[in-house]
C-alpha cells in the first residue's frame, strides 16, 4: 500500500506543480527514460503496466511501442495527474488506459507480460507487499523493469540546491533512509532483499550514471530546483523574501553544472530487471 502522506502528497499542490512542469521534467528525465525503455524493450502485441505513471508520459511512449495488438494501464494515485493522463491519451490514438489506484494492493485483471516503472515503486509504505501484488498481476513468466534513484548524496540535482538552503529553512527531522520516499531504494542489498520477498527471482541491479537536463539556461535550471525535488518541499509556504534568498543559492548550485547545451547535472539510478 502506498504511505498515506504520499497519498495526500500526490493529491496536492505538488501535482498541478508537477503537472505544470510537465515539459520540463519529460526533458530532464530523457536520457534515463530511454535507457530504461531500452532495458524494458517493449515489443508489439504486449501487455504492459505502468506503475506510478503520473501524466502518462512513459505510458504513452510504451503504447508506441507495443502497437499493434498490445495495450497499456498506467496506475497512479494521483488523481490530478491521472486526469491529465487521460486528457493526453484523449488527444491520440494510443491502446492506453489509466487507474487512479494503488499499484501496491490494486488488483488488475489483465495479466500483463510486463511491469515498468519510472521513478514510481519507491513510495510503497509495505515494499514486499506490494511486489508481491505486481508479480501477482504478471502473466507466467512475466518481467519487471523500472528505474529508480540511487544514494541522496550521489544525486546533486536533489542533494546540491537543499545543501546550499539548508541554514534558510525550518528544522528538519532526520530522515529514515527506509522510509517511503525518493530515495528509499537507495541500498541495493536491501532493495535485492525486497524483490526476493516479493517473490521474485532473476534480479538484476545495475548501477547507471546519467545526466538530468533541467534547463537551458541558469534561470531556467533555478525554476526547475525550486519545484521539483526535496527543496520544493522543504520551501512551501515560506515567506518571499525567504524563497528568494534560497534562489540566490540555488543559483550557485546550478551554476556549476553549466554545458555548452545547458544546465546538465549528474544522475544516479538503478536499472532493474526481475522475473516471476
Amino acid at each position: 500500500m502506498a504511505d498515506s502522506s504520499q497519498l495526500e502528497y500526490w493529491n496536492g499542490p505538488a501535482a498541478q506543480r508537477w503537472i505544470g512542469a510537465r515539459e520540463r521534467m519529460d526533458r530532464a528525465m530523457a536520457s534515463i527514460t530511454a535507457a530504461a525503455l531500452e532495458l524494458a524493450a517493449p515489443r508489439p502485441g504486449e501487455r504492459v503496466l505502468d506503475v506510478g505513471c503520473g501524466y502518462g508520459t512513459t505510458s504513452l511512449l510504451i503504447a508506441e511501442r507495443v502497437a499493434p495488438g498490445g495495450s497499456v494501464v498506467g496506475v497512479d494515485i494521483s488523481a490530478p495527474m491521472i486526469d491529465e493522463a487521460r486528457a493526453r491519451a484523449r488527444a491520440g490514438s494510443a491502446a492506453v488506459a489509466f487507474v487512479e489506484a494503488d499499484a501496491g494492493s490494486h488488483r488488475f485483471d489483465t495479466p500483463f507480460d510486463l511491469v515498468f516503472s519510472r521513478f514510481g515503486v519507491m513510495f510503497f509504505d509495505d515494499p514486499a507487499a506490494a511486489f508481491k501484488n505486481l508479480g501477482a498481476a504478471l502473466a507466467p513468466g512475466g518481467r519487471m523493469v523500472f528505474v529508480c534513484w540511487r544514494a541522496f548524496r550521489d544525486n546533486p540535482w536533489a542533494s546540491g540546491p537543499l545543501a546550499a538552503a539548508r541554514d534558510l529553512l525550518p528544522p528538519m527531522e532526520p530522515v529514515d533512509p527506509e522510509a517511503p520516499g525518493p530515495f528509499a531504494f537507495a541500498d541495493r542489498d536491501r532493495l535485492h532483499r525486497i524483490l526476493t520477498a516479493g517473490g521474485f527471482g532473476e534480479v538484476s541491479i545495475t548501477a547507471h550514471a546519467d545526466e538530468m537536463y533541467i534547463g537551458a539556461s541558469v534561470e531556467e535550471a533555478s525554476d526547475y530546483a525550486m519545484n521539483v525535488g526535496p527543496l520544493s518541499r522543504a520551501a512551501a509556504g515560506l515567506a518571499e523574501d525567504v524563497r528568494a534568498a534560497i534562489r540566490l543559492r540555488v543559483v550557485s548550485v546550478v551554476e556549476r553544472f553549466v554545458s555548452p547545451r545547458g544546465v546538465a547535472v549528474p544522475a544516479a539510478v538503478w536499472l532493474v530487471t526481475a522475473r516471476v
